[in-house]
């Protein structure tokens, strides 16, 4: 490669950018871990491993009369990929029995993918894959808020073991405002002084965390909850 090819590498460059740059503010606008600069960088490094690897066929030569090393451009798209799962890996997290951030990983893993094509020089395949990524992660967000829907709350609530009717008075709290709890799991915690008991919530998007909070904190003999409503 030399410095008179720059030009011609610059757009697929320019193009990796903007595209990375606009899923990337997406996910940064949602407050997601992988934001605006990390999109933009994995989209830009995809985009220039795939330039190195597609420029390659300059690099060929005879190692032996007759015979002539080829490469191949797919492995790098390959190895890309593969890599890019690890830092997918980073984004996803356990809360409780919530599992967060797949929708930013999955972002990334397009990112790189349009990275790729850009690199290669599929400029309309490339914009395509924008294009849509971001209407999937915009557009769609918009209309899924406005269709009925139900909101899953994962919920841990502990007592204490020596109060009379805490359980009943628990249950009770959330059937009264509206949640459905299923998938329970009980526990001893604090040296067998008190019950933990974990819940699975379900609920229209209207019912509200604050009214069932209320209602817990009313409860004689609670001594902690958590409510981790599942989002991507």
């Amino acid at each position: 490669m030399e410095f008179t090819d720059l030009p011609d590498f610059a757009m697929p460059l320019v193009a990796a950018v903007v595209a990375g740059g606009l899923i990337g503010f997406e996910r940064e606008w949602r407050g997601r871990a992988a934001g605006f600069r990390t999109h933009i960088l994995v989209c830009l490094a995809s985009c220039l491993l795939m330039e190195a690897a597609v420029s390659q066929g300059a690099w060929q030569f005879d190692v032996l009369p007759g015979t002539r090393i080829v490469s191949d451009p797919t492995r790098m798209a390959h190895g890309v990929l593969t890599g890019i799962g690890f830092l997918c890996a980073g984004v996803i997290f356990r809360a409780g029995f919530s599992i967060h951030g797949l929708t930013t990983a999955a972002s990334l893993w397009i990112t790189a993918t349009i990275g790729l094509l850009f690199g290669a020089g599929l400029f309309w395949l490339a914009t395509t894959g924008a294009v849509l990524t971001v209407v999937i992660l915009a557009a769609l967000r918009i209309v899924s808020v406005r269709l009925p829907q139900q909101t899953i709350v994962d919920a841990q609530v502990s007592w204490r073991r020596d109060t009379p009717g805490a359980e009943d008075a628990v249950e009770a709290a959330m059937s009264d405002v509206g949640w459905i709890p299923s998938g329970e799991r009980h526990e001893l915690v604090d040296g067998g002084a008190a019950v933990q008991r974990s819940f699975r919530l379900r609920g229209m998007e209207e019912t509200s965390l604050k009214a069932l909070s209320a209602r817990l904190r009313a409860v004689e003999g609670v001594t902690g909850y958590r409510l981790d409503p599942r989002d991507d």
